[in-house]
């Protein structure tokens, strides 16, 4: 395989990180709340389902049922945090940015101590064949697409469908755009924003795994989902809101945040240790660029939910 192939798969491979994350941020942004805690789900999903494998070590389990329930728990550990947000910022009415930014910290050092208690033999070399099915015998960056990274892409496809071709995504769109004429339309709204921010969480902590067992296979990984959650918050602004968008999104923000790895390949060109950090912020300065053009423009389609960050007291109905 080229290299310039290889680098390209690579990178493709490591977006699908951004695209969980993103992916489950839009969904609960859809709904009027903005979760500032997605690096500390997406931690907590990673943790949840390197536990379940840890726990699930040298047993003869099927292959198909190592991986359900890994991506499982992955699911219910990060589910969980985001009810956890839904009931401060929905039923007790917290402030959504304090809120999300608290639970960043707790999951973000929550996960450095349950991590630091596995034994990464356990939840990395048994499941890594099963994870990388197609591709596991590849020993190119084929290899890292796996299940997982088909699964988003079918979760990304899946919530653009219901988002816009079902009545569930309209009235979705209809809490996250004016809350209290969607209660008076008869839409239970406080029930869409619990699930919507719920289901949201759990997608994004997918990313999590993802990013430990499947693309890194590292017992380092761990300590850098926190950026990579950060990363995906800003990747919803650059997709401008709308699912589809965050698969080219990821992958340009996947060859942005590869490229200070990959530029000592570039003839007539090297980097230092010094200014691989200045290139990592690449992601976050074409952010900066999409969210000042988007703004100039100035159009609805472009626009975050009206209602995004507010809390709904239907009293003031």
């Amino acid at each position: 395989m080229p290299v310039w192939l290889n680098i390209l798969i690579d990178s493709i491979a490591f977006g699908a990180t951004f695209m969980f994350g993103s992916t489950g941020e839009i969904i609960t942004e859809k709904s009027g709340h903005l979760n500032l805690g997605i690096p500390g789900i997406m931690c907590m999903g990673g943790a949840g389902g390197c536990l379940m494998l840890n726990l699930i070590g040298t047993s003869k389990m099927p292959g198909f049922m190592i991986v359900m329930l890994g991506i499982i728990a992955s699911f219910a550990s990060a589910a969980l945090m985001g009810l956890i947000y839904s009931f401060l910022t929905i039923t007790l009415r917290c402030n959504q940015n304090v809120t999300g930014l608290t639970l960043t910290t707790f999951g973000t050092g929550l996960m450095m101590t349950l991590m630091a208690k596995a034994t990464q033999t356990k939840y990395l070399n048994i499941p890594k064949k099963y994870f990388r099915f197609p591709f596991a015998d590849r020993t190119d960056s084929l290899q890292k697409l796996g299940v997982m990274f088909f699964l988003v892409i079918a979760i990304i496809v899946l919530a653009w469908f219901v988002l816009n071709k079902t009545k569930v995504g309209l009235n979705l769109k209809a809490v996250g755009e004016n809350p209290s004429t969607a209660d008076t339309a008869g839409i239970n709204v406080i029930r869409y924003k619990y699930l919507a921010t719920t289901i949201g969480a759990g997608i994004s902590g997918l990313g999590g795994l993802y990013y430990i067992v499947d693309y890194s296979a590292s017992g380092e990984a761990y300590k850098s989902l926190e950026a990579f959650g950060w990363l995906s918050i800003a990747l919803v602004i650059f997709a401008l809101w709308r699912p589809l968008r965050t698969i080219a999104g990821s992958v340009l923000f996947g060859i942005l945040f590869s490229f200070s790895s990959y530029i000592t390949l570039i003839p007539f060109i090297e980097t230092t240790l010094k200014t691989k950090p200045i290139l990592q912020m690449l992601p976050y300065v074409v952010t900066i660029i999409i969210l000042i053009v988007s703004s100039i423009k100035n159009k609805k389609e472009n626009q975050p939910p009206s209602s995004l960050g507010l809390s709904y007291f239907r009293e003031d109905r």
